[in-house]
């Protein structure tokens, strides 16, 4: 497995120019981590996929047992669900793997995915500082707990990336009838950053920050933030499976790439998604269960 930061060649919230990624090939900036002459010759797949998979450990976990399986390897690039679901848009993937179901619905319904499988979920927590200067602690409800912050002007950290996450959040914003962005650049900051920057500077100013629980029990550098808010049934997070659409892409390596969704939603990769721990703890749960 290969993860492709969105540092390289990659602009934080714009896109991969679909010009660049051959010439990024043919350099051999996107080589598979297996190395050796072995490794560029097997074939492969690129996976746009969430920072919350990488962040996780997930992938390093789970992908080494499908190349194993089938000798097919994974570059990932790993950014936020707007910019992975571009990115398949422009034919710069072959699957799509993201947490943001209306998102994925229209990409399928547009002609630019070939279906869509359940792969997975777990949930959002709201975390912040152990002082809870908004009063949120083990509150039930999140709209109630982010009205609460909202009044109380406590500094709050968005990713601001339209990552998965980021579109929860302003979902969860409107629901409380809120309007952060009137806040902007005061109590309500805005990053443009993945999952684990913003929980650094969450961490650094003592702020809220929604995160995916994942992310969180993975974060080392927790420092003041403690989980407050969590167990609402709006804070679930499903993550969906999608081929890019080889007629709107003809380059699209259709057949590698339904070989991993198969694997992904079949037997072996079901028993590697529910084996992944963190601190000794399942993180990501299989649909039905």
């Amino acid at each position: 497995m290969t993860v492709i930061p969105p540092s390289r060649g990659m602009r934080p919230r714009g896109l991969w120019p679909s010009r660049l990624l051959p010439w990024l090939l043919a350099l051999g900036l996107l080589a598979s981590s297996g190395g050796g002459a072995l490794a560029a010759k097997r074939p492969f797949i690129t996976l746009a996929s969430t920072t919350s998979t990488e962040n996780s450990g997930l992938f390093a976990a789970i992908l080494p047992r499908f190349t194993a399986e089938t000798g097919i390897d994974v570059r990932v690039v790993a950014v936020g669900t707007g910019q992975a679901i571009r990115l398949a848009r422009n034919g710069d993937a072959d699957v799509l793997l993201v947490h943001h179901r209306a998102s994925e619905d229209r990409f399928v319904a547009e002609g630019l995915g070939v279906g869509r499988r359940d792969v997975m979920y777990n949930d959002f927590v709201l975390v912040g500082p152990g002082d809870d200067p908004a009063g949120i602690a083990g509150l039930a409800d999140v709209g109630e707990a982010l009205g609460g912050v909202a009044r109380a002007r406590a500094p709050f950290v968005s990713r601001g990336d339209d990552s998965g996450t980021h579109k929860k959040e302003m979902a969860l914003w409107r629901a409380a009838k809120v309007d952060p962005k009137a806040a902007s650049g005061d109590w309500y900051r805005e990053v443009g950053a993945g999952m684990g920057a913003a929980l650094n500077i969450s961490a650094s100013m003592g702020a809220y920050v929604l995160a995916d629980r994942a992310t969180w029990i993975a974060f080392k550098n927790k420092r003041v933030l403690r989980v407050l808010v969590e167990g609402d049934l709006r804070l679930f997070n499903p993550y969906g499976v999608i081929l890019v659409n080889p007629q709107r892409h003809p380059h699209v390596k259709a057949k590698e790439g339904q070989a991993f969704i198969a694997w992904l939603t079949g037997p072996s990769g079901r028993a590697a998604i529910s084996a992944f721990r963190l601190e000794g703890r399942q993180v990501f749960f299989l649909p039905g269960s």
